[in-house]
Formats: C-alpha cells, sequence, structure tokens
C-alpha cells in the first residue's frame, strides 16, 4: 500500500536537515511505504506543463507541476488566500472575491487532479492537505480513483454563520463528501465543520461517531491535533544556543531577559495589537523592567505585493517606533523588530534562550511555534509561554502556557508580567505539563493516528463514479531535475 500526499507546495530534498517536523514526518512515511508526494513546484512560468516532473530521492517520488501567472492571481493570490484564508481565520473584512478566483481556483484543482491521477496506483492510500485543494478528491473522483482518500486542514474551520458569507459555500461544502476522512486540528473545528453540512447541506450528520451522509455518500470526520518533533527540536534549540548566532544574541542582550516573538507578517498573527500590549506593559510596570527585558519581534515578510500586507508592515514600524520613542533611553530600547526571514536552527537557539514566548495570533489553526518554542526551553531554568486563546494549540497547552485573549491589551500586559515575575519552580511545574503534552501528540503520532483512521475501514464504494475507470497505466515517470526558485510572490502559508 502506497502513500500518496497531494499538497499545494511540494518540499524538495535539499539535503537540509533543519526542516519542520511536519515535513518529516510526511516524507518519514512516504519513505517507508514508498510513494509520491505531489503539488506545486513554486515556479510559474507562462503555460502550464502537460505532465508533471518527477524527482526520485530513495523510496519517494517527487511529483510537481507549475502554475501559470493566471494560476497564481486567481488560484493561489486570488481564491485560496485572498478568500479561503481570511474567511478560515474568521476576517471577513479581509476577503476580496472577485468573479473570476472560483474559477480559476476549479481549474487548479482539476489540473492538479489530471497530473496526480496517473501516479495513483491500486491500493493507493491519497491524502491531500489544505485549504488550497479542498475540491481535489472530488475531481480525483470524477476520473474515476476509487483509493481511500483523507483530507486534512491545517487551519481554523469558521462558524457556520461565518462560513456562508462565501457565495456558492454549499458547492465547497459538497466536495467534502468526496473523502473518506476528513481531519481538523481541534474538536472546535469539527464541531464547526459538523454544523456547516447539517444546516449548510441538510446532511444527517452523527458528531458522537464522527459521521455524516447526504444523498447516499458519507464522509467521516474529527479532530487530530499536529504536534512537532520534540526531542529534534529540543536537540537542534540546544546545539544553536551555542552557534555564532546564539552568542551575539547573548551578547546583546547583557543579561537582559528576553521576550521572543516569530511570526509571518500576516493579520491573522495579531502583531500590532501584540506591540500595543507590551506598549501598555511598559506604561504600567516601567519602574519594575526598565532595562531589564528586550523584546524581540520576528516579523517575517509575505506577500509583499499586497496592498494590505504592505499597509500592516508599516502599521507594525509605526508602532515599534511609538512604543521605543517613549520608553529607550541612552543605552537600552526595549523592542527590536526583524522584518526578514530567520532559518528555522536560528530560531530554535533564540527561542531557548527567551525568558517569555509571547505568541498571540487572533485567530490559528494549531501553531507549531507555541510548541517549538516549549520544546526549546532548557530544563534547569525554563521560560514561559504567553499563548493566545484563539490558537488551537491552547486547547493541549492550557495547563502550561499563560492563556490570554489577543484583543485584551491589559490581559496581554498582565501575562506579560506573571509570565515574567514567575519563580523557577512553576515554571519547571508548567513546562514539565507542556512537554508531556507534546510527547503524548508527536508529528510523527499525528500522522499515524490520521491514517490509521483513514485506512480503519472499507473505503465508501458507492460514492466513486459510475463512470468506468480508464485502462490502468504505469506511473508516469518524466524524471527532471524541478527548477529551485525563491518563494513565490506572496510566500507560503502553514500550519504555524
Amino acid at each position: 500500500m502506497g502513500l500518496v500526499v497531494i499538497s499545494n507546495r511540494v518540499p524538495l530534498p535539499t539535503g537540509d536537515d533543519s526542516a519542520g517536523g511536519l515535513t518529516v514526518a510526511l516524507q518519514d512515511a512516504l519513505s517507508e511505504r514508498g510513494g509520491v508526494w505531489f503539488g506545486w513546484d513554486g515556479n510559474y512560468p507562462t503555460r502550464r506543463a502537460s505532465a508533471p516532473a518527477v524527482l526520485r530521492d530513495g523510496n519517494i517520488e517527487f511529483a510537481t507541476l507549475p502554475l501559470d501567472e493566471q494560476d497564481l492571481e486567481r488560484y493561489y493570490r486570488g481564491f485560496a488566500n485572498s478568500v479561503l484564508w481570511p474567511l478560515f481565520h474568521e476576517h471577513l473584512d479581509a476577503i476580496d472575491h472577485q468573479e473570476q478566483y472560483p474559477v480559476g481556483y476549479a481549474s487548479v484543482n482539476e489540473y492538479f487532479a489530471r497530473g496526480a491521477e496517473p501516479l495513483i496506483e491500486p491500493g493507493d492510500v491519497v491524502w491531500v492537505h489544505d485549504y488550497h485543494l479542498i475540491p481535489l478528491g472530488a475531481e480525483l473522483r470524477r476520473l474515476g480513483v476509487p483509493a481511500r482518500m483523507g483530507f486534512f486542514l491545517h487551519t481554523p474551520f469558521p462558524p457556520f454563520d461565518l462560513f456562508r458569507a462565501l457565495p456558492d459555500h454549499g458547492k465547497l461544502l459538497e466536495t467534502f463528501f468526496a473523502y473518506d476522512l476528513v481531519g481538523f486540528q481541534t474538536a472546535i473545528d469539527a464541531r464547526h465543520f459538523a454544523e456547516a453540512l447539517r444546516r449548510g447541506l441538510g446532511a444527517v450528520v452523527n458528531e458522537a461517531n464522527g459521521t455524516a451522509e447526504l444523498a447516499g455518500r458519507r464522509v467521516r470526520f474529527g479532530a487530530f491535533p499536529i504536534g512537532i518533533d520534540v526531542e529534534g527540536t529540543a536537540r537542534v534549540a540546544r546545539q544553536n544556543r551555542e552557534m555564532p548566532a546564539g552568542r551575539r544574541l547573548v551578547s546583546t542582550l547583557r543579561g537582559r531577559r528576553l521576550i521572543m516573538g516569530a511570526d509571518r507578517l500576516d493579520y491573522t498573527k495579531g502583531l500590532v495589537k501584540r506591540l500595543q500590549a507590551f506598549g501598555r506593559f511598559l506604561e504600567r510596570y516601567e519602574s519594575e523592567v526598565e532595562d531589564e527585558l528586550i523584546y524581540v519581534q520576528i516579523a517575517a515578510p509575505s506577500r509583499e505585493e499586497v496592498d494590505r500586507y504592505q499597509a500592516l508592515a508599516r502599521q507594525l514600524e509605526l508602532e515599534a517606533g511609538r512604543i521605543n520613542a517613549l520608553n529607550n533611553s541612552i543605552h537600552w530600547a526595549p523592542l527590536r523588530i526583524m522584518t526578514r526571514s530567520v532559518p528555522r536552527e536560528t530560531l530554535l537557539g533564540y527561542f531557548s534562550l527567551a525568558r517569555v514566548g509571547l505568541v498571540t495570533p487572533l485567530r490559528d489553526g494549531m501553531n507549531l511555534v507555541a510548541k517549538e518554542y516549549l520544546a526549546a526551553q532548557t530544563p534547569e531554568d525554563p521560560g514561559v509561554l504567553v499563548l493566545s486563546s484563539l490558537a488551537g494549540a491552547a486547547e493541549e497547552l492550557a495547563n502550561a502556557a499563560i492563556i490570554v485573549n489577543p484583543y485584551d491589551t491589559e490581559g496581554v500586559a498582565e501575562g506579560l508580567r506573571e509570565a515574567l515575575a514567575m519563580p523557577l519552580g512553576e515554571r519547571r511545574r508548567r513546562w514539565e505539563i507542556g512537554m508531556e503534552s507534546l510527547r503524548a501528540n508527536t508529528a510523527v503520532l499525528w500522522r499515524d493516528r490520521f491514517l490509521a483512521a483513514l485506512v480503519g475501514r472499507p473505503p465508501i464504494v458507492e460514492r466513486a463514479p459510475t463512470l468506468p475507470r480508464p485502462p490502468q497505466r504505469r506511473r508516469a515517470r518524466r524524471v527532471a531535475e524541478p527548477t529551485r526558485t525563491a518563494e513565490p510572490p506572496g510566500g507560503t502559508t502553514s500550519a504555524a
């Protein structure tokens, strides 16, 4: 039984051992079973390809297709990231729905299905990932693919009263019935999905056993929270706190305590509100902390060609300048903003040095940064995680972190004070609770639980199309070294 993973982007093998736990977990599964990782290669030439380029690495085939400029504009920047991304993160004001966007989204999903179908062999299991490719399963069924198929949504799933703001939302909901199993980050997301199927389609939903039926078709659903490679993260963090970047940070701190935040520059991350909360913290407790701490916020560039993101970058810079102007001295500036990407291994070294990890998104499916911060801490003197109640990770880490409402600047300020004042014994206790939770749900366990649930029951054969299946072909093998490009305009989107 082979595994076919399909995602918007394919992490091509580079020989770099710093990949995140999610990528490693999926690649390990593909390597063990044999299989294919299929998706976009990150290129956007003037025309689509007639067949995927395939790069073999050990027991894995990395099969990729390019998108053309119209695909990039309508599918990627358009429907996926200007409609579904804000909708699923409950930011209706950020939705930019244009008539051509859903057409482009459907077209790319059909294009990907045609490219992937020849690679799926009898007995394979297909695992589709994230909001870019929700209709892909339905397109594969139309091509006659009878394989067991699962889908995992890395973002939140919104309440139905928000979801129905999407034009033709019922049409998108119906495509979920092409899958045997649909997975979500949290139980809340699964409940929202059940509500959408019930109210949006009139489906018969049994939340107790996680099933829904509609017109003879049946889908199972449930929560499968993503984890990290706990021990690998801890090891990389230990190594990198002693590397040049870590030593430079220690030298810069000059004994001050470090508050650390690391995010993509995105409106869902609540960065401006986070800075405002830090400013409020300084106003209230300046006499307690003056010259004793530094807050470093990494805001990695994202979708720089989009006006809303350009405005967010300017707003962040203005707020940072305001805070430093009000609170700095000749030898101290309390806030530093880094508007560039930092390698993951360097970031983990930074996390290991931080007394406080500040993770306050306005909404997040999971947020693996919160988990990586905890895993990066030194057991003898761990820091404290201040975590948004609206991140999926809060369900698992409620007893390990200080949970705050990211919209409440006073509450976040008080959470910072509590974290900085927390005695060593309490810090160790919370960290141990957090590590116990992380070890009980690693990236590998997440992967294995989802796949076990997917293959644990026979596929629902009645949902396969009645059209005859095309003659079975051998897998297409057009081995080519894909061009490795820089991140396309707009960057990537993810589960962190």
